[in-house]
């Protein structure tokens, strides 16, 4: 499985979870609905400042997006 799968489908779980829709995700992160789609779909290849981002409005920390 690549990063950019495990990290589509841990940013998908991780949002599930707190019960956000995508759209609340992208307003929380300051990112666009469709950029968070296409990362759940594993179609984005996000930087390491997007990474952070998400992060933060999910609050978790960046290695669990990866473990």
């Amino acid at each position: 499985m690549s990063i950019v799968t495990i990290f589509a489908e841990k940013v998908k779980s991780f949002r599930k979870l707190k019960g956000i829709s995508q759209e609340t995700l992208a307003d929380m992160a300051g990112l666009d609905r469709t950029y968070i789609s296409g990362i759940e779909k594993g179609k984005r290849n996000v930087s390491i400042e997007t990474v952070e981002k998400l992060s933060q409005a999910l609050n978790v920390r960046v290695r669990d997006f990866f473990e």
